[in-house]
């Protein structure tokens, strides 16, 4: 037997009690007539104890254990005279009887503790030992428990989990697809999914009017920290089913999931439109947990003789509380060059500042005297030791940028709270994206979402400039400025498919070779139905106050798609490639003639 207990488990009821724990060694202490040694699984850490008095060669093998070697302990379960309030074992230790080194270890390249001194590539590369850290371990075991927590609420919704094929067909969905050569028919190629989407609108058509997955999904896409090229989704779908009905389900499940893994009790959901949020904090996921919203002052900063705004579509700032007297000017310069920036792109920022004696400091003195500016400050409600930070120019552009400084300011001012949760929906997005530099439309979701119902006819008979405004029935549900997932009632009509096929550039050959299965279903009675999907990974680490999806992923990949436990993707056999009829170019010769 390699163990009675677990190292997490014993207290001191156990007392007196003879056991046998197994484990890793986490560090060894030897103090001269006593050794102590700390032993680790998955479940906590229990101190083992040995001394020279009572046997001096079991102390003297204890003294030769390193970091990480695997053992096997017999011994008395004894009350601790120095107590560690901070372990859960902590009142009780092992007085070790018998102990067998079950396998050596190597000294780890980086320390398995809480603050680990390995960079992300390295913990990558020993993800076996990065594991067995406290703070991957319960991400792993958070993740199980809202798996399970998932399956327990859907299931008893009348939800049934149908698992869809992962080899598939190459659609234009969004990302690129990650292509599989097929052996069985030469130069031709299967598709890993970026969603079911498609299959689970056939599972509709198919009476299965509950439907739901936590399914792997795969997008070769520029990866950042909470994006991966493999991730996982809850993916759900809905037969005769309102918006209504499908957000008040999920809603209800994102308040279980809360409950059930973190005792948090989140209430109601609020909602606002995709157009309310762009104006108000420019952005489609807000971060709710502070204030700071968009006021708008072209009313009053624009015909002064200023060009900057005079010249600009939109004049727009926010107000952050309290840091007059403690921002200085050099740290307003800094600010500004963090804006100018090219990841944001901001051609200047100007403030004014409302200092604590009732003067006003402004950037744009010279152009606005104090009462026109105590003028803008009413907008805001600004108070004594408040400062205004302004930007004008392009709407939306200008909107993205202020977007960013709100946040960075909620960030430095310690305004996003660990432990406090904001969720919203956010509805009515746009049906779609005109992009001027290659005049066509865009999916703003995806192509099988529908308009809203009283749009319909608009959308098979309008012009151009009506297209451009059509509503979608989607929305995104949002979490501490995090889009945890989004969805949309589908079309589910063969000539409304098709003119949206249409609008988005798809020819009618095109749209039949890709999708002709779907065109062909909704032929066959396809009822009215809708789903939405979350970003597991994702969902994870937001309820942990996590930003990185990675330490969520049993084995991630870095940000240049590469495992580097296994070191793939990696180059294949020629063999393997003769069997697949395919040819590679010579890469190295096309990067020296470059």
């Amino acid at each position: 037997m390699y163990r009675s207990h677990n190292c997490g488990e014993l207290r001191m009821d156990h007392v007196g009690q003879e056991i046998t724990l197994s484990g890793w060694v986490q560090i060894g202490r030897d103090l001269g007539g006593m050794t102590f040694v700390d032993l680790r699984d998955r479940y906590g850490i229990t101190q083992l104890a040995f001394n020279m008095d009572d046997n001096a060669d079991l102390c003297l093998q204890a003294r030769k254990l390193g970091r990480e070697f695997v053992i096997t302990a017999t011994g008395k379960v004894r009350e601790r005279s120095s107590k560690n309030p901070d372990r859960s074992t902590g009142n009780i230790e092992i007085e070790v009887t018998a102990l067998k080194v079950l396998n050596a270890a190597k000294t780890p390249p980086f320390t398995i503790t809480e603050e680990t001194d390995g960079g992300d590539d390295l913990r990558m590369k020993y993800r076996y030992l990065d594991i067995r850290r406290d703070a991957v371990k319960n991400n792993m075991i958070f993740r199980s428990k809202l798996g399970l927590e998932t399956r327990k609420y859907l299931s008893g919704e009348g939800f049934i989990e149908i698992e869809t094929p992962f080899l598939i067909k190459s659609t234009p969905e969004g990302a690129r697809d990650f292509v599989v050569p097929s052996r069985l028919n030469p130069g031709q190629f299967y598709a890993l999914p970026q969603s079911p989407q498609t299959f689970k609108q056939i599972l509709m058509v198919g009476g299965m009017d509950k439907y739901f997955q936590i399914v792997k999904c795969f997008r070769d896409e520029d990866l950042r920290a909470d994006r991966q090229p493999e991730f996982t989704q809850i993916d759900c779908e809905m037969s005769f089913v309102t918006i209504e009905d499908i957000l008040n389900t999920f809603e209800g499940l994102t308040k279980h999931l809360f409950k059930h893994t973190l005792d948090i009790d989140l209430g109601d959901f609020p909602r606002m439109d995709y157009d309310e949020a762009l104006k108000r904090y420019g952005s489609d996921k807000p971060d709710l947990r502070f204030d700071m919203e968009f006021v708008e002052l072209n009313d009053v900063a624009q015909n002064a003789g200023f060009s900057v705004f005079d010249d600009a579509e939109l004049v727009v700032g926010v107000c952050a509380e309290g840091i007059a007297e403690e921002y200085s000017n050099k740290d307003m310069k800094k600010l500004t060059e963090w804006m100018q920036r090219p990841q944001i792109g901001a051609k200047g920022l100007v403030y004014v500042k409302f200092q604590a004696d009732g003067s006003i400091k402004s950037t744009v003195g010279k152009f606005f005297d104090d009462e026109k500016l105590k003028s803008w400050g009413e907008k805001f409600g600004a108070k004594p030791g408040d400062v205004l930070f302004i930007m004008s120019g392009e709407a939306e552009k200008t909107r993205k940028q202020l977007s960013e400084l709100r946040l960075e300011m909620g960030r430095r001012l310690g305004l996003m709270k660990k432990g406090d949760f904001k969720p919203l929906w956010v509805i009515d997005f746009p049906l779609l994206e005109w992009d001027e530099e290659s005049e066509r439309f865009h999916a703003m979701h995806h192509p099988f979402t529908s308009p809203k119902q009283e749009e319909i006819e608009k959308m098979l008979n309008g012009d151009h400039e009506t297209m451009k405004s059509l509503k979608a029935d989607a929305y995104d549900l949002v979490i501490n400025g995090a889009e945890i997932g989004g969805g949309s009632i589908r079309i589910h009509d063969r000539e409304l498919q098709s003119k949206n096929f249409d609008l988005l550039g798809f020819t009618k050959e095109e749209a039949e070779e890709q999708f002709g299965f779907l065109l062909g279903a909704f032929e066959y009675g396809a009822p009215p139905h809708g789903g939405l999907a979350f970003g597991f990974d994702r969902l994870c680490a937001v309820m942990n106050g996590q930003s990185s999806i990675r330490d969520f992923i049993a084995f991630p990949k870095n940000n240049q798609g590469r495992d580097m436990m296994i070191d793939a993707p990696s180059p294949v056999d020629q063999t393997q490639l003769d069997e697949l009829k395919l040819e590679l170019k010579a890469i190295e010769a096309e990067k020296d003639e470059s």
